[in-house]
């Protein structure tokens, strides 16, 4: 069992966790997957912050991404209706479930793998880390600018992958998620963004 006290597993053990991932995921995800990984990672020593949680976290990250909608359901049962709406957005709360089952137990990891989905909570960088390395990973062919700004900025970097995502949402009368829009306003009360949404 990985422990909460140690930064980061031993090399075995994260080897165990990518070869666990890569039975969960199609091939493809599993290409985003390192992709995702190796991005986070780079972004937090840019940011000076802990690259082995945050490479970890991006490979769990999408391990309940494959699952079918009912077994996403019965992992993370809605909390609000927009979950019950879209199953596919429950699969970050579906992934940390799976793992603290599995018996890993480190927060700062779990966390991030919970939020990559909605949007990571204040005080959050590794998760910050993850989300934004989600959203531009080279495979994508989308928002080079906000991968390239995570280098020398993550919360804006951060601050523009989540507006992005709330106003594209809105101007298409698309429900956002209550957590997204709560890492929007924890933005703005940050005076990382203007104005209330």
């Amino acid at each position: 069992m990985i422990q909460t006290r140690h930064a980061f597993p031993p090399l075995g053990q994260v080897a165990e966790w990518e070869a666990r991932v890569r039975l969960m995921v199609k091939t493809r995800r599993f290409d985003h997957v390192v992709r995702v990984a190796t991005l986070a990672r780079e972004i937090a020593v840019a940011n000076r912050l802990d690259a082995d949680r945050a490479y970890l976290a991006g490979i769990l990250h999408d391990i309940a991404r494959d699952l079918p909608d009912r077994e996403l359901l019965r992992l993370a049962p809605p909390e609000v209706p927009i979950d019950a709406a879209h199953p596919l957005a429950l699969h970050g709360r579906a992934a940390r479930t799976l793992l603290e089952r599995w018996g890993y137990l480190d927060p700062v990891v779990l966390q991030a793998v919970e939020d990559h989905t909605t949007g990571p909570r204040s005080g959050c960088p590794v998760a910050a880390c993850v989300y934004v390395a989600d959203v531009s990973e080279p495979g994508r062919g989308v928002n080079q600018n906000i991968r390239e700004l995570a280098m020398v900025d993550l919360e804006g970097a951060l601050a523009l992958a989540i507006s992005s995502k709330v106003h594209y949402l809105q101007a298409r009368g698309i429900p956002v998620h209550p957590r997204t829009l709560d890492a929007y306003r924890g933005l703005q009360a940050r005076g990382a963004l203007p104005g209330p949404a």
